[in-house]
C-alpha cells in the first residue's frame, strides 16, 4: 500500500473510533471528545427515589346567604366540619392555620349580571393544614367528597381539583446533595475511563467540572401530573466534568 492510500485508512479508523467514543455510554455517563483540544466531556448522572415528608392542603370553604351574620355563622360551621372530617383521618388539627377571608356583596358589584344571584352574600376561608405526614394526607385527599355528607360547602381552589388538592414536599435534599454528587462523578469518571481506553490514551487531571443543578421530579412522569402532587418523588442530578487527555 502506498503511503497516500495508507494515510486515507488511518483517518479513517480514527474518525471511526472517534464517532464512536462520541456515542459512549457508561453506566449513567456520557462522553464526548473534544477533539483537537485534547480533552473529553463527560456527564455523570445519579437519581434517589425519595418520599415526600410534608403535606401542605389548602381547603377553600365557602358559604352564601342573604344575611351577612347568617353566612358567617354558616361558614364558621363549614370551617367545624373540615376540622372534624381531618380529625377523623388520623390527622392533628392543631396544625391548622385559617387565611384569606373575604367577603362578597353582590349588591355592591360594579358590573352586576343580568341574572340576579341567588344570595347576596358569599363568604370565603382557606383552610391550611400542615402535616408531617403525607401519606395520611393523601388518604384524606381521597376522600374529600366525604365533606359533602356532613354538610361543607367547597370552592374551586386550583387545577387539582375543589380543594386544590395537597402539595407534597421532600425537604431532606440537602442530606443526600454530598453522596449523589459522588455518584455522579463517579459515573463520569467511569464514562471518561472507558473513552480514554477505547481511544488508546489516559486520563489527565481535571480541566473543568461543573456539579450540575438538583432536580425534584416525580418518580412517574405523566402529561398532566405535577411533582407536588406526588409523595413519591425522584432526585436527579447530572455532573459535567472535563477530563484532559494523554497520549
Amino acid at each position: 500500500m502506498n503511503p497516500g492510500n495508507q494515510s486515507i485508512v488511518l483517518a479513517t479508523v480514527l474518525a471511526a473510533g472517534v464517532a464512536l467514543a462520541a456515542g459512549l455510554v457508561a453506566g449513567t455517563g456520557l462522553a464526548r471528545v473534544r477533539g483537537a483540544d485534547g480533552y473529553v466531556r463527560v456527564k455523570g448522572v445519579a437519581e434517589r427515589e425519595v418520599r415526600a415528608d410534608v403535606a401542605i392542603w389548602p381547603i377553600h370553604v365557602v358559604a352564601a346567604d342573604n344575611d351577612l351574620n347568617a353566612a358567617h355563622a354558616r361558614l364558621e360551621r363549614n370551617v367545624a366540619g373540615v376540622r372534624q372530617f381531618l380529625s377523623a383521618q388520623g390527622l392533628d388539627t392543631m396544625q391548622i392555620s385559617l387565611q384569606g377571608f373575604s367577603v362578597s356583596d353582590a349588591w355592591a358589584n360594579e358590573y352586576p349580571s343580568q341574572r340576579a344571584p341567588a344570595f347576596r352574600f358569599v363568604v370565603r376561608e382557606t383552610v391550611v393544614l400542615r402535616s408531617a405526614d403525607p401519606d395520611k394526607v393523601l388518604k384524606a385527599s381521597q376522600r374529600v367528597g366525604d365533606l359533602a355528607s356532613i354538610g361543607v360547602s367547597l370552592s374551586s381552589g386550583g387545577e387539582n381539583g375543589p380543594t386544590g388538592g395537597p402539595t407534597f414536599i421532600f425537604s431532606g435534599l440537602n442530606a443526600l446533595k454530598p453522596q449523589m454528587i459522588a455518584d455522579a462523578t463517579a459515573r463520569a469518571r467511569e464514562a471518561a475511563d472507558q473513552f480514554a481506553r477505547d481511544s488508546h490514551s489516559s486520563l489527565g487531571a481535571i480541566r473543568q467540572a461543573n456539579q450540575g443543578v438538583f432536580e425534584i421530579l416525580p418518580r412517574d412522569e405523566a402529561p398532566g401530573i405535577a411533582e407536588g402532587s406526588q409523595v413519591a418523588k425522584r432526585v436527579r442530578v447530572v455532573s459535567t466534568i472535563d477530563y484532559f487527555l494523554k497520549n
